[in-house]
C-alpha cells in the first residue's frame, strides 16, 4: 500500500508545551519524522520549547514516541513530562 503524503500536520500542545508555543494547536507544514518536527518546534519557539522537548514526548497518531526516526502522520501531540502522584 502506498503512503499518502500530507501537506500539513496538526500539532496539539499540552500544559508546558502549550505555554511555550502560546497556542493549544496549530497546523504546520508536514515533516517526515519526529526529529524534524522537534527541530521545527525549537526553531519556532526557542529555549522554552527546547526545555519541554528535552524530557517530554510526542504522541504521533496515537502512539507515544521519543524516537526521532518515528514517522509523523496527520497529528502529533506534544506532551510535557508528567509528574507521578
Amino acid at each position: 500500500m502506498a503512503e499518502v503524503a500530507t501537506s500539513t500536520v496538526l500539532v496539539r500542545y499540552f500544559a508546558a508545551a502549550a505555554e511555550a508555543a502560546g497556542v493549544e494547536q496549530e497546523s504546520l507544514p508536514a515533516v517526515p519524522t519526529v526529529g524534524e518536527l522537534r527541530a521545527v518546534l525549537i526553531a519556532r519557539y526557542g529555549d522554552a520549547m527546547a526545555r519541554v522537548l528535552a524530557s517530554g514526548s510526542f504522541l504521533v497518531d496515537g502512539v507515544v514516541s521519543r524516537d526521532n526516526s518515528q514517522r509523523v502522520g496527520l497529528t502529533a501531540d506534544v506532551l510535557p513530562p508528567f509528574a507521578g502522584g
